[in-house]
């Protein structure tokens, strides 16, 4: 039991100073136990900025829905935590650095885009490419919408800051992603002859290609467990799905088709993705490991791996014909294949869970 739990325990007084906590005696005091030996700047802001019955509310919850549901409640998804407050982002990103950082990505991608514009870049793109990056980029870009609309919805029903601050920042990034893409693809459009912006609403909608994937995305939006969506996107579609196609396709094949402003836009989200793996893998590896809970959640995460695997490989299945639209092909979708199922086994290996039944041994 932490120093906290024993204070909300013991402490049935709302007076000042009744409650004895971590640091009660010193000038510079924390209501929390730090990760390390001090708390840093994104702990002082984010731990324990949503209220939580079990530490400090000894009236329980302030205000509640009509229905008497809580504001926050742990049921709010199948996982189980012996104490939710013990994560902490990798990134330690916060409302500051998170807005910092978007402004740079899109500070560089438009200073890239416009070097490449002025240089007349867009027009000695090879033409089997453009029709590429008009009709397949452009659908992808609809993927990456759902994903930060699924993440956004998400992200209300954590149970603390943390895990909430984690998951909106990933919706975010995805979001900004998506418009990446269609500022992109609209602005070099100025420079291509017929090239359709719209033909990517309608690949997405209408290409057997990309129905997989529509029906992937779809499932997790539809997935009412905000933890199953946070697994999901990242733990699963992102390695099978969207590096596959982001990394093993787009930032692969581009230079060679006289593209060198793609791959630059795209590398964006491939950082993105670093950052969100790896809040979504120390979660769910706590999860996974919890003392009293880690059976019930490793065998839940088992069957949210299984169910959104199943529509990810479908998915990467279908898109196995992109890799043959290149004039100039220096990518095979089966090493594409291949490096994804590898990405997938380490993600499990650091998780905790038993990735063979998705990709095999």
């Amino acid at each position: 039991m932490s120093a906290t739990q024993e204070t909300v325990d013991s402490v049935k007084s709302g007076a000042a100073g009744a409650a004895k906590f971590v640091d009660w005696d010193s000038r510079k005091f924390n209501y929390f136990e730090p990760k390390g030996r001090k708390a840093s700047h994104y702990e002082d802001v984010t731990v324990d900025v949503q209220p939580d019955p079990k530490r400090y509310l000894l009236q329980d919850w302030i205000i509640s829905f009509a229905d008497g549901t809580p504001t926050y409640a742990e049921n709010w998804t199948q996982a189980l935590a012996s104490d939710w407050h013990r994560y902490r982002s990798v990134d330690q990103e916060w409302e500051k650095t998170h807005y910092q950082r978007q402004s740079t990505i899109v500070g560089m991608l438009q200073n890239v885009i416009n070097n490449g514009r002025r240089s007349g870049a867009p027009t000695r793109f090879d033409p089997a490419w453009v029709k590429i990056l008009q009709d397949h980029l452009g659908a992808y870009k609809h993927a990456e919408f759902g994903l930060g609309t699924a993440t956004m919805q998400a992200q209300r029903y954590g149970f603390t800051q943390m895990v909430n601050n984690a998951i909106l920042t990933n919706s975010s990034y995805k979001l900004r992603f998506a418009q990446d893409l269609t500022l992109y693809l609209s602005e070099i459009g100025l420079d291509i002859e017929k090239f359709d912006i719209d033909a990517g609403k309608r690949h997405w909608l209408d290409d057997p290609v990309w129905q997989g994937t529509r029906e992937a995305v779809e499932a997790i939006m539809g997935a009412t467990d905000y933890l199953e969506q946070y697994f999901a996107v990242n733990i699963v579609f992102e390695p099978l799905v969207g590096e596959l196609f982001r990394s093993g396709f787009i930032m692969r094949v581009a230079a060679a088709q006289n593209d060198f402003i793609t791959p630059a836009v795209v590398s964006a989200a491939e950082g993105d993705y670093e950052r969100n793996l790896a809040n979504a893998v120390e979660l769910m590896h706590m999860l996974a490991t919890d003392e009293k809970h880690g059976a019930h959640n490793q065998k839940l995460f088992g069957t949210w791996l299984s169910h959104h695997g199943a529509l990810a490989n479908k998915a990467a299945a279908n898109l196995q014909p992109i890799w043959s639209l290149p004039r100039v092909k220096v990518a095979q979708y089966t090493d594409a294949v291949a490096q994804a199922h590898n990405r997938l086994r380490a993600i499990g290996s650091e998780v905790g869970i038993d990735v063979r039944g998705v990709i095999g041994s």
